[in-house]
């Protein structure tokens, strides 16, 4: 949310997937809103009723929380396409290209599945993994796919023609996190091995090995400029590196559990760590120093990331909750409740000023800004 502004309750995707958790949700550019789900169904969202008057009930209006005013929420947001079974196993992962044009998911079933944001018809089943798919990415210039997998493999994919362009092979354990660089020419992948690796995007080949953690990477994220990328570790550190020296710059010490997800914001010059210790933390990228120690929630952290506008960012926990945290203060702006289990994933859409939420409960929860 923008500095100033209140985050209100706005709406409930209630049993959005059946008896199912909600696995992941992201929002385009223009507004519709994915949501995918262990029921292995995918769920696109009218944008038009982001307009909606109805988002009266605030956190701290009492008059009218309870039942009767959370349902006068209920069904504002009206599903335009549901493709049910539309992979053989749950979907483990979802992302839209920058386009807005594709819509790709990843399963347990192996494959990854690249489908048309507005009609919700399948183009491509891009097969070759041995094992689940657990992560997936679009280059900026949506031309390719990355995909990760159990199978200690990632893969490059052609867009125009569904065809694998390269297998990215050298890790020896599953690879749960990858991420593009701003160019398309490289792309970072994090792995239970307890290394990172960047690979050349046109060859396949690795360019470096980024060595240093003694725990299982979490989660690895390359910054703006491409210069520097972070990676979060179950050794309950994250580390700074320098992409063209393949070096790393510095490690960030302090949490006392695992670490689970790290991002950058849209600068480059703020970074962030969430953590199983029931913390976020925030950093300088040009000197390294923890600017903020996010606390406050009851369980641990599992997602975070910022607002477009890098003034705020917005934390997913297990204690049932999300957090808005101020990043010039480190203060906690608001408590978003309602979730009745625990919150995997959390976003931002692309004007800052919604806040959406995926939680076991098997709901989303939609949440707007107001002045």
């Amino acid at each position: 949310a923008r500095e100033g502004r209140i985050i209100r309750f706005h709406s409930v995707l209630r049993d959005a997937h059946g008896e199912e958790p909600v696995r992941g949700i992201l929002t385009t550019e223009s507004g519709k809103v994915y949501s995918c789900g262990y029921d292995r169904s995918l769920c696109i969202w009218d944008s038009d009723s982001f307009s909606l008057e109805r988002a009266e009930v605030g956190l701290n209006d009492k008059k009218k929380k309870g039942k009767k005013a959370e349902a006068e929420q209920e069904g504002t947001l009206r599903k335009i396409h549901e493709v049910k079974n539309c992979h053989d196993g749950a979907i483990s992962a979802v992302t839209f290209d920058p386009d807005n044009n594709w819509v790709i998911t990843g399963s347990f079933d192996k494959t990854c599945k690249l489908w048309n944001t507005e009609t919700g018809e399948l183009y491509y089943t891009l097969k070759g993994h041995r094992t689940e798919i657990v992560c997936l990415a679009f280059d900026p210039q949506s031309t390719s796919i990355a995909t990760g997998s159990m199978d200690n493999t990632a893969k490059l994919w052609d867009v125009e023609r569904g065809v694998e362009k390269a297998s990215l092979e050298a890790h020896t354990a599953e690879i749960v996190s990858l991420h593009f660089n701003t160019s398309g020419d490289l792309v970072v992948t994090g792995s239970f091995d307890h290394t990172s690796r960047l690979w050349d995007t046109r060859t396949g080949e690795c360019v470096h090995k980024l060595e240093g953690h003694t725990g299982e990477v979490s989660s690895a994220q390359f910054n703006f400029a491409g210069d520097m990328c972070i990676s979060g570790s179950i050794d309950k550190t994250c580390r700074l590196w320098d992409v063209r020296m393949g070096r790393c710059l510095s490690v960030k010490e302090g949490h006392t559990d695992e670490v689970l997800d790290v991002t950058f914001d849209s600068t480059g010059k703020t970074f962030a760590s969430a953590s199983a210790d029931s913390t976020a933390r925030v950093y300088s990228s040009r000197t390294g120093e923890c600017m903020h120690v996010l606390q406050g929630h009851e369980g641990e952290i599992s997602r975070v990331c910022f607002n477009p506008q890098a003034t705020s960012v917005i934390t997913a926990s297990s204690d049932k909750t999300s957090r808005l945290w101020d990043i010039h203060t480190g203060a906690c702006s608001q408590v978003l409740e309602g979730h009745s289990d625990e919150i995997f994933s959390c976003a931002f859409n692309y004007e800052g000023d919604f806040v959406i939420t995926g939680s076991k409960d098997n709901t989303c929860r939609i949440w707007r800004a107001t002045d």
